[in-house]
């Protein structure tokens, strides 16, 4: 079974590689001299900070694992590939919700690099299936737990 391609940005894998790079050069080193630390206080079988430690360590290994699978995976999109006419991966779009008329930025991302606060959304999210591929002026539905939204597509751009 192959593994799943990870679509990132520029920025997404500048971000991933300094993640795992972090983990491996600062965390692991933190953590093993807290087991160290920990192992100094006796019977490890009753050893709280201990367990701790371990878990931690599990944790980073199971991450930079994770890291790795995911940058050597991985698909940068560069700007040169980016078309505005048409929503994609690496655009900002702005969207208006056509019962309020509130309007909305996001960019739309990869599933790695997703973070809905900072209106960073996934291409695999109901929203950004919904405008994949729709040009700027297009009226989508977006199947959502309360229903259905629609949202007309403002403006698609590079940010």
């Amino acid at each position: 079974m192959s593994d799943k391609e990870v679509i990132l940005t520029p920025d997404g894998l500048k971000r991933l590689e300094e993640e795992l790079e972090n983990l491996k050069s600062v965390k692991r080193r933190e953590v093993a001299e807290r087991i160290k630390v920990a192992i100094g206080y006796g019977d490890i079988s009753e050893n709280s900070e201990y367990e701790d430690a371990k878990n931690e360590q599990a944790f980073i290994e199971g991450r930079i694992i994770t890291l790795e699978k995911m940058l050597r995976n991985a698909r940068i999109i560069n700007s040169d590939e980016i078309d505005t006419e048409t929503v994609s991966i690496g655009v900002t779009v702005t969207v208006e919700d056509m019962e309020y008329g509130d309007t909305m930025e996001y960019t739309i991302v990869g599933t790695a690099e997703s973070d809905p606060l900072n209106n960073k959304i996934s291409n695999e999210s109901p929203v950004g299936k919904a405008i994949i591929g729709k040009k700027k002026g297009a009226v989508v539905d977006v199947s959502v737990p309360a229903g259905v939204i629609q949202y007309k597509i403002i403006d698609i751009q590079m940010k």
